[in-house]
């Protein structure tokens, strides 16, 4: 099968991928949950004009000119209306988030009075309508405040909580499962045998599926066995997966066996192979309902594939209308050669200049180097035959979160 570019590679991984039901949760649970439906406002914020401040409802008219002399004719405290309306020449004592009286257009700041028996003296003029919140300042009932495919930050609650709703519309959580393969790995904690290595792609994996909102299956670690592998795709089917993610066993090699597994299970494959570094052998079908991707067995390449393809199809499920990650534009950090004919994804470090962000790719770059992409703050992009990159030139990167 020829390798795929990485864009048609992600638009066949998205292709039918549909975002999954919708289900009402309390607003308290519904922190990072990706809305299923617009939220329009069930109310009108403030549903009443409202004193800002703490001082005097008055008539502007009648506070146009100072000295003003005003007899107090009430009160009122936020959550205590006045039923009486302010005439010519009255004020009422209002403190803030008071609902303003009939009558009245403004507030007067209490530090701009004196109080004189049942009288204030206004000592400075004021425009009329001034220190007043007025009616909807912040909404009017059936806005539409936070949209379809929004993923629901805390200030988002709080809106909704202001919206008055007690439950939002959110999409199911996408299940993913993990499963790596391969004689070679042990868990961490244990001491390695020779020709072992400590498995780390799934930690990674796992952490950043749950940072966009999914949940993850932990299927372990399987052998190289054609059995052994098909047992745990049949435990993920159980497990009613939406996405299963296998990292080693992508390959060509006789103990890579993932691909013949999948099939052995009716898979539908749909790529093998992508024009990408790192990240080559990569793989995607579908089984039923569960959409598969295969990834490499080096840590870079799993992390680097998960990052451009998992998270994408996460979003996707979610009805996110982000679903790839966004990319900028940085100064490279050093000279560069030319491309061949895949897109590099290389990792580099990020530094701000007063003239921006300055992007600087390590020196190796080589898929077993965990370390490094710890270290790094990005991908910087190389599209296929870019031609050699001086220092100083213009150059896309696509930012690690921290």
């Amino acid at each position: 099968m020829a390798l795929l570019s990485v864009a048609d590679a992600l638009a066949r991984v998205l292709e039918g991928a549909a975002p999954l039901p919708a289900e009402d949760v309390a607003l308290a649970d519904a922190h990072r949950r990706v809305l299923a439906a617009d939220l329009a406002a069930l109310r009108t914020q403030p549903p009443d004009a409202v004193s800002a401040m703490d001082g005097y409802a008055v008539r502007g008219a009648d506070v146009a000119q100072a000295p003003a002399r005003l007899r107090v004719i009430g009160e009122v405290a936020a959550g205590r209306p006045f039923d009486g309306t302010i005439g010519p020449g009255e004020a009422a004592r209002i403190f803030t988030g008071g609902v303003l009286p009939s009558g009245a257009d403004t507030v007067v700041i209490q530090e701009r009075t004196a109080r004189d028996g049942a009288c204030i003296v206004v000592e400075a003029p004021a425009a009329a309508g001034r220190n007043v919140r007025a009616r909807g300042l912040d909404f009017a009932e059936g806005n539409i405040l936070l949209p379809a495919g929004r993923r629901l930050s805390d200030r988002d609650l709080a809106l909704a909580a202001a919206m008055n709703h007690p439950t939002v519309p959110v999409r199911r959580v996408p299940r993913v499962a993990l499963l790596a393969t391969g004689d070679e790995l042990v868990a961490p904690g244990t001491a390695p045998t020779p020709g072992q290595i400590v498995y780390s792609n799934g930690f990674a994996l796992a952490a950043l599926a749950r940072a966009q909102g999914a949940q993850v299956i932990d299927l372990g670690i399987v052998p190289d066995r054609v059995e052994a592998t098909i047992a745990a795709i049949d435990r993920a089917a159980q497990q009613r997966a939406d996405i299963l993610v296998t990292t080693g066993g992508a390959s060509v090699g006789d103990y890579d066996l993932v691909q013949q597994s999948l099939a052995a299970r009716g898979m539908a494959l749909s790529f093998w192979k992508v024009a990408l570094r790192p990240g080559r052998p990569m793989m995607h079908g579908v089984l039923r309902s569960m959409r598969v991707l295969g990834l490499p067995g080096n840590p870079v390449s799993a992390y680097v594939c998960g990052f451009l393809f998992l998270v994408p199809l996460i979003r996707r499920l979610l009805g996110r209308a982000d679903a790839a990650p966004a990319s900028e534009t940085a100064a490279l950090g050093r000279d560069l050669p030319a491309n061949d004919e895949r897109t590099d994804y290389l990792r580099a470090s990020l530094a701000r200049t007063p003239s921006g962000l300055v992007a600087t790719p390590f020196a190796v770059q080589d898929s077993s180097m965990v370390a490094l992409l710890a270290k790094a703050d990005c991908l910087l992009i190389r599209e296929p035959h870019a031609p050699a990159a001086p220092a100083g030139s213009a150059c896309t990167i696509v930012k690690f979160d921290r």
